[in-house]
């Protein structure tokens, strides 16, 4: 006996069954099984029993695998709301016209993609119509990563609902005139349309899911309420290559985040060829989302299979599927009924006897154009089922054709990444298919022209009730006005400006004082993000642990281990710290959230991530670019920063480069303090500029890269002198002359300007005593706190001339009747420097610590490399005996005198 009010197979499986009760006699002994001896024992003999079926080859789908079949059968599938004619008719005027912009602009030979968005176009649509909030209730709405490729279907959108001209589109990659479209996702150059960038692949779905687990964050610390927010993730079969798409999925099942959707575009195609020529990239990708732990949803057929799926008695047609590689199914899509009645259904007899009821009208409908991705009613199933599973995030896998609706000589062909522009023909083709009021007349001069209904047709008005309904439009980025944040009590920046005294105090440890003295700021405290991928030790903030707290969604379910401790280790659902594990990649996403906060949220937060500075800009750069396209804001502190001063560590850990790269990102401000007080004045000037009131023609959207040391130094005073702080935050300042430093050298001694930055001043400063006392040289020590800002300065200045105006840059400013030559010095190699050499007007050199990295002392890991100070003094005396102010002989002296 079955139970009449168990769920019959019908409704769970698409598939017919041949036997429905023995099917049922199986299910029930299972049901006897969990009653009488528990579900642990019925899940050990269902265990075993497919490992039997595997031993004994028996086609089964693995146990993290489905057949390749709809998750949702088309009996389950819930009605589309809304006018679904009207719907069709939108979609068909954007697939127009977004092919029609590419194909205008492929004479300027600029590029563009046409089939990518072809076979989303729905994916978008159904999403658009019925899913996506926009940003005018909340504030937040929901966050749309959208595939680059696709762009121009969602310039296509913004055109038809009035957001964009003809003008626009016809300037789709062409921005120098000022009123272009950028090529994909930007946001800093469009900025009131896209909010994420998403090319280069593989940082968009990276990003989407720290941004869902940032959204829960915001609120589960207070901030902001962001339970109506839902992320989007359009992702490319291809694209999930990247070892980014997939780096995060357990962290976003670990944290339950059912705020998040990714749909992926399983074309079956990436740029060259197939994803997965031999193999099945649908099977690859579910098995690998469900192992992490994600609900998958299958979206694969439309609904003309569901005649052969009736028809499928003996489930052939299923193994069948599951057999085909991609590669081949991809083949069917050129090909006619015959070589497919002989290709598919030929190798069984089942099949054979089924292919006898279908007609070739039939074969071609379902192998050439029925994919799920491609129907508003299966694609409608699939987003419902998603935003209301609960406890895990939802990947919804979409079956397309790369190409659909753009005429047989794309549709699945393997060079159709690469194709920019239809022909006439094609696109008259085209408007029959779609059934578009086009007339040829339309065609002047062979160009194809724009499509649009008017302002006031139905499809408009639709398009803009439905956004109207959801929230408004979308894409879209606001930033909403909010109040700069209150500049925090001046005593916190102010305790660093006495210095230590005899305490020896790496700047490392002082930002994490200053750091932690800001984080208790009654108006902004609740703001900072401080962010570390597991070395908050390493770092010194362990003693955040107690009073911030650690996030976690879950809070701590453990008594940890050093709870007896003052700084023992504390998780709570509110915590404030993001302790990443081991993952830069991780951290640097979770920083792009919530550095773009002002933006996404409305809520601006002041994020610190702090890093070993080798493997921050090394890993991640590509990541920083994002923010810097995603005009992000906050610190980033790159941490046991130089190339001799992590001692041991050895040639990996040796940083003497990430300056330069950090130099190459026009949004990145990149300093080098050497002092405590030059940590806070930056810190301070930082808050002002990105998050307090920034001063005319500043831009507010950068971020700042400091390198702080781990070595223990005495930390100075800061000079009383005027224009410090000026010079700390433009990159110069002279810390010291000879005279101020108590050395006494001889009347009318040669002179020489020491520029230093980061722990290399010490350097300077002890070879400025060897050069007085030993050598009859006077030296005066300059704090190079940026070269990279002096050199942005001087770059303006050049820019400034060029309009036919006359502007001296701040280094020559700075540098102006100091006597004669410079010698610079870093614990970077000598290109950091070097960046200002040109607009220099004394002598110039430079030392550095060019080459690899080694494990030694720090002083014998600086002879090495020529920078300490005793070096520092040969090579002075060697750029005096140059110019003729000292004796040749003596850096010959020099050189033996110090083992050189």
């Amino acid at each position: 006996m079955t139970d009449p009010n168990a769920i019959q197979p019908s409704e769970l499986d698409q598939l017919p069954d041949r036997d429905p009760e023995e099917t049922a006699e199986w299910q029930a002994s299972l049901d006897a099984v969990t009653k009488a001896a528990g579900p642990h024992r019925a899940a050990y003999l269902m265990r075993r029993t497919l490992e039997r079926a595997e031993g004994a080859g028996i086609a089964l789908p693995k146990l993290l695998e489905t057949d390749y079949v709809n998750s949702i059968p088309t009996s389950a599938e819930p009605a589309v709301p809304g006018d679904e004619a009207l719907e069709q008719r939108i979609t068909a005027w954007n697939r127009w016209n977004a092919a029609a912009m590419v194909t205008r602009g492929s004479k300027y030979g600029v590029g563009g993609h046409i089939a990518t968005f072809a076979s989303a176009a729905w994916l978008y649509e159904t999403g658009f119509n019925h899913f996506f909030k926009g940003k005018e209730a909340d504030g937040s709405g929901d966050q749309l990563y959208i595939q680059g490729h696709a762009s121009p279907g969602i310039y296509a959108r913004a055109f038809l609902d009035g957001r964009l001209n003809e003008e626009q589109l016809d300037n789709f990659r062409r921005e120098a005139g000022g009123n272009g479209l950028p090529s994909y996702p930007h946001p800093r150059r469009l900025p009131w349309l896209w909010e994420f960038p998403t090319v280069s692949m593989g940082l968009g779905p990276l990003s989407a899911i720290y941004q869902a687990r940032f959204n829960r964050y915001l609120a589960n610390r207070g901030i902001k309420d962001t339970a109506g927010s839902h992320v989007w993730a359009f992702l490319g079969d291809g694209e999930m290559d990247e070892p980014e798409s997939t780096a995060a999925l357990a962290l976003a099942a670990r944290e339950e985040l059912d705020n998040l959707t990714f749909v992926i575009n399983c074309n079956l195609q990436r740029l060259d060829g197939p994803v997965r020529a031999n193999f099945k990239i649908v099977q690859e990708l579910e098995a690998q989302f469900r192992g992490a732990g994600w609900n998958v949803v299958k979206t694969l057929w439309g609904t003309a299979w569901d005649e052969l799926f009736r028809l499928d008695t003996t489930g052939a047609l299923v193994r069948r599927l599951r057999q085909v590689p991609d590669a081949q199914i991809q083949t069917y899509q050129t090909r006619d009924a015959a070589y497919i009645r002989q290709d598919f259904f030929g190798g069984d007899p089942a099949l054979v006897e089924m292919a006898k009821l279908l007609s070739d009208d039939k074969i071609l409908e379902c192998f050439h154009l029925s994919r799920g991705g491609h129907e508003a009613r299966k694609v409608f199933a699939a987003y419902k089922a998603a935003v209301e599973h609960k406890g895990a995030p939802t990947v919804i896998l979409a079956q397309t054709v790369k190409g659909h609706t753009l005429g047989e000589g794309f549709a699945s062909k393997n060079a159709n990444h690469q194709m920019k522009k239809l022909s006439v023909d094609e696109f008259k083709n085209m408007r029959d298919l779609l059934e578009l009021p086009i007339k040829d007349s339309d065609f002047v001069d062979g160009v194809v022209p724009y499509g649009h209904p008017g302002a006031d047709s139905p499809e408009v008005r639709y398009l803009q009730e439905r956004r109207a309904a959801l929230g408004g439009p979308a894409p879209a980025r606001r930033v909403h006005p909010v109040a700069p944040l209150p500049a925090p009590a001046e005593k916190a920046f102010a305790s660093f400006d006495k210095g230590s005294g005899s305490q020896n105090v790496a700047t490392t440890m002082a930002f994490v004082r200053l750091v932690k003295d800001l984080v208790r700021d009654k108006e902004t405290g609740k703001r900072w993000v401080p962010i570390v991928p597991d070395e908050a030790r390493t770092f010194g903030m362990e003693s955040l642990f107690p009073s911030l707290g650690i996030y976690s969604p879950k809070g701590q379910t453990y008594e940890p281990v050093d709870r007896d401790q003052l700084m023992y280790y504390k998780e709570a659902k509110n915590g404030q710290i993001l302790n990443e594990g081991i993952t830069e990649a991780g951290s640097m996403a979770d920083f792009i959230a919530a550095s773009t906060s002002y933006a996404t949220h409305g809520e601006a937060m002041i994020p610190f991530y702090i890093f070993y500075s080798m493997f921050g800009w090394q890993r991640t750069a590509d990541q920083m670019w994002q923010l810097g396209d995603q005009l992000g804001r906050g610190f980033l502190v790159g941490a046991t920063a130089g190339r001799t001063t992590l001692t041991g560590e050895g040639l990996q850990h040796a940083d003497g480069h990430s300056p330069v790269i950090a130099a190459t990102n026009p949004a990145a401000l990149s300093y080098d303090p050497a002092f405590a007080y030059e940590v806070a004045t930056i810190v301070k000037d930082g808050l002002r500029r990105m998050y307090g009131e920034a001063a005319p023609g500043e831009d507010q959207n950068v971020f700042y890269y400091l390198t702080v040391y781990n070595e223990p130094m005495p930390q100075p005073a800061k000079p009383s002198v005027d224009g410090v702080d000026e010079g700390i935050v433009k990159g110069l300042y002279r810390f010291n002359t000879a005279e101020s430093a108590g050395i006494t050298p001889p009347a009318n001694a040669p002179r020489i300007q020491l520029l230093g930055s980061g722990t290399a001043i010490h350097w300077a400063l002890k070879a400025q005593v060897l050069l007085a006392e030993e050598w009859g040289v006077a030296a005066d020590v300059w704090s190079a706190t940026s070269w990279s800002e002096l050199r942005r300065d001087a770059l303006e200045a050049d820019e400034a001339l060029l309009r036919g105006e006359e502007r001296v840059p701040f280094v020559r400013q700075a540098l102006q009747g100091a006597e004669g030559p410079l010698l610079a010095v870093s614990d970077y190699m000598r290109q950091v420097p070097d960046q200002i050499a040109q607009w220099v007007e004394q002598d110039w050199s430079s030392l550095g610590a060019d080459g690899f990295g080694l494990s030694d002392t720090r002083e014998a890991a600086r002879r090495h490399f020529g920078v300490d100070a005793e070096s520092i003094v040969v090579a002075a005396l060697a750029q005096l005996a140059r110019r003729g102010e000292v004796k040749a002989a003596s850096v010959k002296e020099a050189r033996e005198k110090y083992g050189l």
